[in-house]
């Protein structure tokens, strides 16, 4: 990496798969070159294993001429570091799902659901990292008396950039947007809630500071700015440029929902996350452990793969003549379900076609995300179009059959790497400073057609069917 000009500066997604990077022109966000490493499977992983995907993405001197970094990265996933900032453990990641009797603990010793959702915006869920703290605390307590630190992802990368490309820090930090799903930073009220990491935990840890939106978190040996970075929704929200009334369902490994809001939400079912997002507002988030996933288990059982059950979803009728997936197949989070399993319903001997059974599976992950979508509705979050995206919507029977089933308009934004363009500009925010650059999101493809009686009458059985299964 040679000396910084000022003119390009990058962005960096660390995910559950796999780190990308992209260079992008600091005044138009025009991408000029881009680089991808992996990241094992699993959930938990030794942190070192996203600097040396960093290391593969940034490859062949991918960042000359960069003036400032920033990182996006997954959420949750607990960090633990020693006096000497040394790793403790593999990182537990946010699709652990050992923790839910943690979370479930911790609710009712600070007495409910209500008490968390008023005190920092989220109730502990298996995701969260104050449940994997308490899990640490029960289960390796050897771990957590060396520990003096507890970073996230984001946090850990953008500290190793600085330090391993011969730069400057000034000890851990992170952001608001990534701070708030910890289950332990308010984003009301932009405090740690430093009661919660001693109810979690028996004891204090170090923090890392909470910088601003356009802050400096340090600087690489080649005079490289390092923005604060943020959690992968509020950097994907800034790479879609959001405006009020968006809200963007996407369909990756996990499902979200979220929209940027004008204020914190307080849900006291746990549905609604109270996160902030990276400019200094609030970001209300649903997140499910089932998305695409879905897509590839259905594939398998009908000995298929993602372009044939494309084809056979298709080729069957809206509502796939009575069958109805839960789509639980690891769980759940959102609804808290975290030992739930799948389930098949409404099955007779003339519905069990492969075209039904394809069809039944894509409106089964699309309404398992879509759920979120009314549960910000219900928080008070104005929506007047859904912005799909992820890897599922490659998917033409995704596309066509969400248009039937969400009940609001739905786009397409261009096909992009939104979370690393959403980091790199807030790294030109903070090499620039001021106002946050205006950079232009790609035309956003809006679906034709409309929500169908037929769409109508899938949503309310896939919500009779969640409340007789599980009673939520």
């Amino acid at each position: 990496m040679t000396g910084a000009d000022g003119t390009l500066v990058a962005g960096v997604d660390t995910s559950t798969q796999s780190c990308k990077v992209v260079v992008c022109d600091a005044d138009t966000g025009e991408i000029v070159r881009q680089g991808r490493g992996t990241h094992p499977n699993g959930t938990e992983v030794d942190p070192e294993h996203w600097w040396t995907a960093f290391e593969q993405a940034t490859a062949d001197d991918l960042l000359d001429g960069v003036g400032a970094i920033a990182v996006g990265g997954q959420q949750h996933g607990m960090v633990l570091l020693d006096e000497h900032d040394q790793v403790i453990r593999p990182a537990l990641l946010w699709n652990d799902t050992r923790s839910a009797q943690a979370a479930a603990d911790l609710v009712t010793q600070l007495g409910d659901a209500t008490a968390w959702a008023q005190r920092v915006g989220v109730v502990p869920l298996a995701a969260i990292t104050v449940s994997k703290l308490r899990w640490v605390a029960e289960h390796e307590p050897e771990h957590l008396s060396r520990a003096a630190t507890c970073v996230l992802p984001h946090d850990w990368l953008t500290g190793q950039i600085a330090r391993r490309l011969g730069g400057e820090v000034d000890g851990w930090t992170t952001d608001r947007g990534d701070a708030s799903g910890t289950g332990y930073y308010s984003a009301a009220s932009g405090d740690y809630d430093r009661e919660l990491v001693r109810l979690a935990t028996g004891r204090d840890l170090t923090l890392p500071a909470v910088l601003g939106p356009a802050d400096r978190a340090g600087t690489t040996g080649t005079g490289a700015l390092l923005g604060p970075g943020t959690g992968d929704n509020a950097a994907a929200a800034l790479g879609l440029g959001l405006e009020r009334g968006d809200v963007v369902m996407s369909l990756g490994t996990s499902g979200t929902a979220f929209a940027r809001h004008d204020a914190p939400t307080s849900d006291a079912t746990g549905e609604v996350a109270s996160y902030a997002d990276a400019t200094g507002g609030f970001l209300p988030l649903v997140c499910t452990l089932n998305a695409a996933r879905v897509l590839s288990a259905g594939a398998a059982v009908l000995g298929t793969d993602l372009a044939g059950l494309e084809r056979l979803a298709l080729a069957a009728a809206p509502g796939a003549g009575g069958l109805t997936l839960l789509p639980y197949l690891d769980g759940e989070r959102t609804p808290n379900l975290p030992d739930a399993t799948g389930t098949v319903s409404g099955m007779t001997r003339d519905n069990m076609t492969p075209e039904n059974v394809a069809r039944a599976v894509v409106e089964g992950m699309l309404l398992g995300v879509g759920a979120g979508v009314d549960s910000l509705r219900r928080e008070g979050v104005p929506i007047d179009r859904v912005h799909l995206i992820g890897g599922a919507v490659a998917s033409r029977a995704v596309r066509e059959i969400a248009v039937d089933l969400l009940g609001v308009p739905v786009v397409i934004p261009e096909p992009g790497e939104y979370v690393a363009l959403g980091a790199a500009r807030q790294a030109a925010w903070t090499l620039r400073g001021g106002e946050l650059p205006p950079w232009r999101a790609g035309t956003a493809e809006r679906l034709e057609g409309s929500p169908s009686s037929a769409g109508q009458d899938v949503r309310d059985r896939y919500r009779d069917l969640v409340a007789t299964m599980h009673g939520v």
